[in-house]
């Protein structure tokens, strides 16, 4: 393994329960192979893998504190859904305390829960590896979504998108959940549009 990468793993397992760890390597080695598959850099996708859940082993409250201490901004949703901001905490802390300059690098471990609307390939990759991870629960549409991931990025994107979405307006009608982040609506809606236009086509 690259010097860099076994340091930055052997620092996280400090810090990470048993559980995020193995999740985090698995995150870290599907993220290279889909680089390897779709010509991004193994590396980089290596490094944001590992790093992409770094503020996960704080509690929500704790988060959303650190968060206003480094004046990192925050949606009104963020605010009220700490948990959220796991991903721009963890950006931060990949700059300050791991020495990552890489903006690519820092945009994909931020927007790996929520996505965005026209992601970057590396962003893509990581937001998907950390939905397909093998060590994954099965859920409804994962095996279809694994199945069609090496073959169709933006498709297999746009599905973990709306499979996220379902499940989240299942708990909201349970009164488990309040509230969708935007940029999640706002990323369905891109790459849905992108997969119709992609199906016009053909």
């Amino acid at each position: 393994m690259d010097q860099q990468l076994n340091e930055l793993q052997e620092k996280l397992k400090d810090i990470l329960t048993e559980k995020r760890f193995l999740h985090t390597l698995g995150v870290c080695h599907t993220a290279a192979c889909l680089a390897m598959c779709y010509g991004a850099d193994i590396k980089k996708a290596s490094i944001a893998g590992i790093l992409h859940d770094c503020a996960k082993c704080l509690p929500d409250e704790e988060i959303k504190r650190r968060c206003k201490e480094y004046q990192i901004d925050m949606t009104d949703v963020e605010e009220r859904n700490p948990y959220l901001l796991h991903g721009k905490l963890g950006a931060y802390y990949a700059k300050i305390n791991y020495g990552i300059k890489d903006s690519d690098i820092l945009n994909a471990i931020i927007y790996h829960t929520t996505g965005r609307p026209n992601m970057s390939l590396l962003e893509k990759i990581i937001f998907i590896a950390d939905y397909i991870e093998a060590g994954r629960k099965e859920i409804s549409g994962l095996s279809e979504i694994r199945n069609i991931v090496f073959h169709d990025l933006d498709k297999a994107v746009y599905m973990a998108l709306e499979n996220t979405l379902k499940y989240l307006n299942k708990q909201i009608a349970n009164g488990q959940h309040k509230e969708i982040d935007k940029m999640t609506l706002n990323a369905y809606e891109y790459y849905k549009s992108g997969i119709m236009e992609q199906q016009n086509e053909e």
